[in-house]
C-alpha cells in the first residue's frame, strides 16, 4: 500500500498528514483555516490521494506558519508513500477551467525541486485569507516533494476561482503522475535508474 504517516511538531505548529496515494478522494482536513481546509479537500479530491490532516498552528500570529508547514508535511509524506517512484507515470498534467479562471499545471515527480508560479491574484484577502498563502503553499509542497511544478494562470478574474482553480490543476496532474503505469509497473521511470 502506498500510503504514508507523517508527525511534524515545531513552535508554530503540530501537524499530522496521513495520506494514500492509492485512494478515492475521501478528506478529513482540519487546520483551523476555513478557506485553506477547502482548498486541501479539493486538492485530496481531485487527485484521488485520500487525506486525513490535522494541524494546530499559532493562528494568532496568522495563518502562514499553519499553511506553509501543511505544504511542507505533504510534500514529506508525498515522498514517503512514493518510496523509490517504480513503476509510476513521474508526469502530470493539467489544464483546468472553473468559470473566469483557467489554470495549467505541469508536474515532474523528479526528486528536483523547482516551482514556477505565474499566477497573480487580484485581491489580497479571499474572506480572512491572504492570498500571497497560495503559493507559498505550493513553493512548501514542491521542495519536500521533490516536486518540478510549474502552475500558469492563463485567465481569471476572481481569487477564489483562481486560487481553488490552482488546486484543482495540481491535484489532477498529481492523479497522473502517482498513477502507476501499466506498461512499466516495474520500472523506475528514468535512465539513470533512479529518481
Amino acid at each position: 500500500m502506498r500510503s504514508a504517516k507523517i508527525s511534524r511538531k515545531t513552535a508554530e505548529t503540530d501537524i499530522e498528514v496521513i495520506l494514500s496515494l492509492d485512494g478515492t478522494g475521501h478528506y478529513d482536513n482540519e487546520t483551523g483555516v476555513g478557506f485553506f481546509d477547502h482548498m486541501l479537500d479539493q486538492l485530496a479530491r481531485h487527485s484521488l490521494i485520500d487525506m486525513t490532516i490535522r494541524c494546530k498552528g499559532d493562528l494568532h500570529i496568522d495563518d502562514h506558519h499553519t499553511v506553509e508547514d501543511v505544504g511542507i508535511a505533504i510534500g514529506q509524506a508525498l515522498t514517503q508513500a512514493l518510496g523509490d517512484k517504480r513503476g509510476i507515470r513521474r508526469y502530470g498534467s493539467c489544464l483546468l477551467p472553473m468559470d473566469d479562471a483557467l489554470v495549467r499545471c505541469a508536474l515532474d515527480l523528479s526528486g528536483r525541486p523547482f516551482l514556477v508560479w505565474n499566477v497573480d491574484l487580484p485581491t489580497q484577502k479571499i474572506g480572512t485569507f491572504d492570498t500571497e498563502l497560495v503559493r507559498e503553499f505550493f513553493q512548501a509542497l514542491a521542495t519536500h516533494g521533490g516536486i518540478t511544478l510549474h502552475v500558469d494562470a492563463l485567465h481569471g478574474l476572481n481569487s477564489h476561482h483562481i486560487a481553488e482553480a490552482a488546486f484543482k490543476s495540481v491535484a489532477r496532474a498529481l492523479r497522473e503522475a502517482v498513477e502507476t503505469d501499466p506498461r512499466k509497473g516495474d520500472a523506475i521511470p528514468s535512465t539513470k535508474g533512479m529518481l
